[in-house]
């Protein structure tokens, strides 16, 4: 028997996956009985309404080969560092690193020589889009995975090993690769080190579990938001994205302190020096505050004679007396006639020679995609540049701003370098302030599709 298919339609040379669509339909009515294309039926049996009998309730967080990944940091590493030295600059002097290899092996083989050593850690891993997990763990031969990876060792002609959603471990495949490398990470942190992890919707709360674990909660500092896309793009699905996020946690919160961001002019702008005040600029504060305080509501006299009270529910930020003695001082300010409503003088001279850092991070201020995008033009010419989504090195220095002192020569480490950004920024920022920082950048040999046989760190050293 035969069937006319559809005139442009190609008939399909494989029979429709039943088990699939049926579990697609499952997702529809019940999204929360699905774990990586999967039904797990006890949940099923609680969504209708039926009691499951088990081991007590208990906060966890747990997915297909967590043991492995946990094992495979009791593997030691059998890899060697070798010296490039025709390939490199000043080898004997320099104070930069750069490692070509599978940055799991590196991180065991920095373990021992830089276990405490890293101030600030920046890592823009895989965002698991189904496509670009190249790396490869095997917990029984760790070094023969990366000799397939960078093409020392057959693997059928095929090195990249992709991670696609319908394997049924897209997230256990992803976690399973990360948990080692931060694990490992974190040991070569200082006391009061910091890392900052880029990472998109896709992977944004699986890392901030995985991070929770492994540095604590209670060492998580905050989520960054970065507007990395500053124009609306209409042929979006649903909605247009134009932010990713970086998760900042500490290595110990205790120790841990965020560095104050240089004043720009235009915070600056806002104060003036109306009354020719010798103590130089200031901006007016309000003298008043919210709710009701003891000592807190009186009358206050302006130079004029004017008499001025506290509105209903609000009272003076001093009692009476010390309030008596900033107008003394002409820290009270009555404007310009003398009867106006008093303002406290807060004097440039007087605080703090930075700015607290904001969460919200726009273009304007750290870059975008296409910052970035200009960035490695400037670097590859008119070459089609190998990388699709590098992050601008003015991101990243901001990042080196809050976690790095100028004379401290603090280490800065990246082991998932690309197009070893973080080392540009580390330059760039040594160079604006005069700063030591050190760098060690680790990237895996990855061929570039788009100028074989070349790998990134072909390109970038």
């Amino acid at each position: 028997m035969t069937t006319k298919q559809p005139r442009g339609e190609p008939i399909s040379k494989t029979a429709p996956n039943l088990f699939a669509e049926r579990i697609e339909e499952f997702k529809q009515f019940f999204p929360e009985v699905v774990t990586e294309g999967k039904v797990d039926f006890d949940k099923m049996k609680m969504a209708l309404g039926e009691e499951i009998d088990g081991k007590p309730e208990r906060y966890t967080f747990t997915w297909a080969g967590k043991k492995d990944a946990i094992r495979l940091l009791q593997v030691p590493s059998r890899a060697t560092l070798i010296p490039v030295k025709e390939e490199s600059i000043n080898f004997d002097t320099t104070q930069n690193i750069f490692i070509e290899g599978d940055n799991l092996e590196v991180l065991k083989l920095l373990w021992k020589p830089y276990f405490g050593k890293v101030k600030m850690i920046y890592i823009d891993p895989p965002y698991n889009t189904g496509e670009d997990l190249i790396y490869h763990d095997d917990y029984t031969d760790p070094l023969g995975a990366y000799l397939m990876l960078s093409a020392q060792k057959d693997l059928e002609g095929n090195l990249l090993t992709s991670n696609p959603e319908t394997s049924g471990r897209f997230h256990s495949a992803w976690l399973s690769m990360m948990y080692p490398r931060l694990f490992l990470a974190r040991q070569l942190l200082q006391e009061d080190g910091l890392i900052f992890a880029s990472i998109d919707d896709s992977e944004l709360c699986n890392l901030r579990m995985i991070m929770n674990e492994i540095f604590g909660e209670g060492n998580f500092i905050t989520a960054i938001v970065w507007e990395k896309i500053y124009t609306i793009k209409n042929d979006s699905s649903l909605m247009s994205n134009s932010h990713e996020y970086i998760l900042l946690y500490a290595k110990n919160r205790d120790y841990a302190s965020i560095e104050l961001l240089p004043r720009t002019e235009e915070m600056d702008s806002r104060y003036a020096n109306p009354d020719n005040d010798p103590r130089g600029p200031w901006k007016p504060i309000p003298l008043y505050a919210k709710g009701e305080r003891k000592r807190g509501r009186y009358e206050i006299k302006s130079p004029s004679g004017k008499s001025f009270f506290p509105e209903p529910n609000k009272h003076w930020l001093y009692i009476e007396e010390d309030t008596l003695k900033l107008i003394a001082d002409n820290r009270i300010y009555f404007g310009k006639d003398g009867d106006s409503q008093p303002n406290i003088k807060r004097f440039l001279s007087e605080v703090q020679q930075g700015a607290k850092c904001r969460t919200l991070w726009g273009h304007d201020e750290v870059g975008s995609n296409d910052s970035a995008k200009r960035e490695m033009k400037l670097l590859f010419g008119d070459q089609s540049v190998p990388f699709d989504f590098p992050k601008p090195s003015t991101l990243i220095r901001r990042a080196l701003q809050l976690s790095t002192k100028i004379n401290y020569d603090d280490i800065v480490l990246d082991f998932f370098a690309g197009s070893c950004t973080a080392a540009q920024a580390v330059l760039e920022l040594n160079r604006i302030d005069g700063g030591n920082r050190r760098f060690i950048m680790v990237q895996l040999p990855e061929p570039i599709l788009t100028c074989p046989p070349k790998t990134i760190p072909d390109i970038i050293s």
